[in-house]
């Protein structure tokens, strides 16, 4: 028997306790990152706003409406960006709208953007929860 072998023997170090050891260290790290990847699965879900642009109607050089549609998970405040723009794609007004939380998980909108030259088009630029 070797030096070694006779101190594992005397301190109680066996190879099958190595083993059990790495097993146990390795489920308690796979738990940790399976929490971590749930966890951040559902803050990111609830969270989350969808938004659905339905058109839009310029009225005249100075102002073009946009209608959307919100669909969010919780009843929550939600925030949206609306941007009015030109042939060049370049932003000729824009405005940042805020509503209530709904009963309903979908609401529709139509909102009014100032411009300050003829816009070609109006979009739903984001929105998020506030």
């Amino acid at each position: 028997m070797t030096i070694q072998q006779r101190l594992d023997e005397r301190y109680g170090r066996t190879p099958h306790q190595g083993r059990r050891t790495a097993w146990i260290v390795g489920v308690v790290i796979a738990a940790v990152v399976v929490a971590w990847f749930a966890w951040s699965t559902m803050s990111q879900a609830a969270g989350s706003v969808d938004v659905d642009d339905l058109g839009f109607e310029v009225h005249d050089e100075h102002e073009v409406s946009v209608r959307f549609q919100i669909t969010s998970a919780d009843a929550q405040p939600v925030a949206c960006a609306l941007e009015a723009l030109d042939e060049q794609f370049g932003s000729v007004g824009w405005r940042i709208v805020e509503y209530p939380p709904a009963d309903g998980v979908t609401q529709s909108h139509t909102e009014t953007i100032p411009t300050v030259a003829q816009a070609t088009t109006g979009i739903v630029k984001s929105c998020w929860v506030p």
